[in-house]
């Protein structure tokens, strides 16, 4: 049997995708997280062989619950699914080790085979952006202009920004200028929006 846990924090799609799964003979849904916070207990609790995680969860995110989830049991193989299907994210998939990667509009049958492929030790990338990922330039934003782009992004003014990072406001304004250029975007808004669809952010 394949153990398998389940993180989807909408609830009717959390529910669906336990019962397909749990149609499967050799399937064994054991667990079922509504956010992120959630995962690396209940797959400490019931050591799945495979977990399930969408990115974008309440609390900490899938990916990066992903990361802690490879160190605190490195054997169970991990699975993303997403509706987030950018290439950017899937970089940084493959950064957090994560062993598949499928976006949510996949027929269930291939979800179904994904999950006995991961099992095994393939990995299991959907192939166009697979491509689109390897085609896709470096960020070119560093850790801080990225920071602070994310900070001013969720609403944050460059005087929020400086506040917070205990930083000069001239200093916020020459890392979002930067980041802005380096972009080559038109403004600061624009530049926001490349690198969240770029999945630097």
């Amino acid at each position: 049997m394949i153990r398998i846990l389940i993180a989807e924090d909408v609830r009717i799609l959390r529910e669906t995708l336990v019962a397909v799964l749990r149609l499967e003979d050799d399937f064994d849904v054991v667990a079922a997280a509504a956010s992120g916070n959630e995962i690396v207990p209940a797959a400490l609790q019931h050591r799945p062989d495979v977990a399930v995680l969408d990115i974008d969860l309440p609390g900490v995110d899938g990916l990066t619950a992903a990361a802690e989830l490879r160190q605190r049991l490195p054997e169970c193989r991990i699975l993303i699914l997403t509706g987030l299907g950018k290439p950017g994210n899937l970089r940084r998939a493959v950064a957090a080790r994560v062993n598949g990667f499928m976006i949510k509009d996949a027929p269930a049958q291939q979800l179904i085979n994904a999950v006995r492929r991961v099992a095994v030790g393939e990995r299991v990338v959907d192939p166009q952006l697979a491509l689109a990922a390897l085609e896709m330039p470096d960020n070119p934003l560093s850790p801080r202009e990225a920071e602070i782009l994310k900070r001013h992004a969720a609403g944050a003014s460059a005087a929020d920004v400086a506040a917070e990072m205990h930083l000069s406001y001239g200093t916020v304004r020459n890392y979002l200028a930067s980041a802005v250029t380096k972009l080559g975007a038109r403004n600061r808004v624009d530049a926001a929006h490349i690198a969240a669809e770029a999945g630097w952010l």
